[in-house]
């Protein structure tokens, strides 16, 4: 199983977090604890966005608000590069006539600079 810590826990292991910061967080949905019969507990995935949280708290001043939409977007960028290796992996299961013209149709697409001619 994978490793999972307590509010506490968690409090004592990310520097500077607060139980403020940390209850603005979960209502904001920006972390999301997990219930058990021991009551919440986190993920090292919750750790590390609240490390990430409190960096952006801290070096930029962002209010938890501001942090949470730096995240929201974050979260948007890491499935658009998880989608984008998926159909890569697509693509080269494919034969070389399709790879090629892919490549083609790809390239003719680059070109286009606004997004909205692509619907």
């Amino acid at each position: 199983m994978s490793e999972v810590y307590t509010e506490a826990e968690l409090l004592i292991r990310v520097r500077h977090l607060t139980r403020a910061q940390l209850t603005a967080f979960v209502e904001a949905q920006v972390v999301v604890p997990t219930q058990t019969a021991h009551g919440r507990v986190y993920r090292r995935m919750d750790v590390a966005r609240l490390e990430l949280l409190c960096e952006f708290s801290e070096t930029f001043e962002m209010n938890e608000e501001a942090a949470s939409v730096v995240i929201s977007v974050l979260d948007q960028l890491h499935a658009a590069r998880r989608d984008l290796k998926a159909l890569a992996r697509a693509i080269m299961t494919e034969p070389p006539e399709t790879r090629a013209r892919l490549g083609t149709a790809l390239r003719q697409h680059q070109a286009i600079s606004d997004p909205d001619e692509l619907k």
